[in-house]
């Protein structure tokens, strides 16, 4: 197979100071240079994707650019001699749709630095359900342990857990030995929740204290939703227990004392997963593709799209009602 002259992407653009997104033809020469020019086969929508292609975030650094945070596929061409064509690569983050363009095409150019060669034990399916999503929640665990996080000290809480993050955790958490308990407003969704690995489901209201500290529920915890969930979480969890802060899904606000951690000696560690260095970033692929591989995927991937859906998903994203993670079949 060669690279066809133009192919299809989902580029984003600014005009007059309004987002215009959608799906158009583009060349090669078009993108933004690499060394690697893979094939793609599958993508991923995650909140940043739908604040970009809306426009409700401002993401991108510069326009136009291909959305679409991850991507992965097989090498086309390669001016690297560390990669040859035919090998399978995944990406994620590393500036794909932000300065640079990403993965919501046909074909994707790339820098080598930020490809990771496909582990053993995922298939390219695979590496895009899990995705920056589960990368971000595998990141957090990562960070957790490496600050003494242990199983002895309680539950790990999970909120905004119908979102992607939030259903990996779950998955990953559970694998790696915790018992996690899921903070939903959805209660519907109960039932799924259990199914990828959640112990205990409670509702928003458990997280709903503001009072500086209260009695201890938790062993840490992993935050997508910002603003009063997260100062809640804080407040009950145990002492030095580790809660990672990796969404605004809510608020980017805090309104927080500095009780927990003087007093318990809470950490709060912020989850980064875009510009992650890249001897961390192999380390947590390995896992991903061995001891903390979600045993869920088929569960947590709720939906299958092609370019031409996305512009539904980033809504239902935005309104709070999408659940799990949506792939995208390129």
């Amino acid at each position: 197979m060669t690279i066809a002259d133009r192919f299809d992407a989902y580029r984003i653009d600014n005009v007059a100071g309004a987002t215009r997104a959608g799906i158009t033809s583009v060349a090669l020469g078009d993108l933004s240079p690499g060394e690697l020019v893979i094939r793609a086969a599958y993508s991923s929508v995650n909140f940043k994707d739908a604040l970009a292609g809306t426009g409700e975030g401002r993401i991108l650094r510069r326009f136009p650019l291909v959305g679409g945070i991850d991507v992965a596929g097989t090498i086309e061409t390669s001016s690297d001699p560390d990669f040859k064509p035919g090998d399978r690569v995944l990406v994620t983050g590393c500036g794909l749709s932000e300065t640079r363009d990403g993965g919501y095409s046909q074909f994707v150019r790339l820098e080598s630095r930020w490809a990771i060669p496909l582990p053993e034990g995922l298939s390219l399916r695979d590496s895009m359900i899990i995705g920056t999503a589960g990368f971000t929640a595998a990141l957090a665990l990562y960070r957790m342990l490496d600050n003494r996080q242990a199983p002895a000290l309680g539950p790990l809480c999970v909120t905004g857990a119908t979102g992607g993050v939030g259903s990996l955790a779950i998955d990953i958490f559970s694998r790696a030995g915790f018992e996690v308990h899921a903070v939903t407003g959805k209660p519907e969704h109960t039932g799924y929740l259990r199914d990828i690995g959640a112990s205990q489901v409670v509702g928003r209201d458990a997280l709903s204290t503001n009072r500086p500290l209260e009695s201890t529920r938790f062993g840490g915890g992993l935050d997508n939703v910002g603003g009063p969930m997260l100062t809640s979480l804080l407040a009950q969890t145990a002492p030095y227990g580790n809660v990672a802060s990796a969404g605004l899904a809510a608020s980017s606000a805090l309104d927080a004392t500095v009780m927990p951690f003087i007093i318990r000696g809470v950490s709060l560690l912020g989850i980064a997963s875009a510009g992650t260095e890249r001897s961390i970033r192999d380390a947590i692929w390995t896992r991903l593709a061995s001891d903390w591989k979600p045993v869920h995927l088929d569960r947590i991937c709720t939906r299958e799209v092609t370019l031409d859906g996305l512009e539904a998903v980033f809504g239902a994203m935005l309104a709070g009602g999408s659940v799990g993670r949506t792939l995208v079949r390129l």
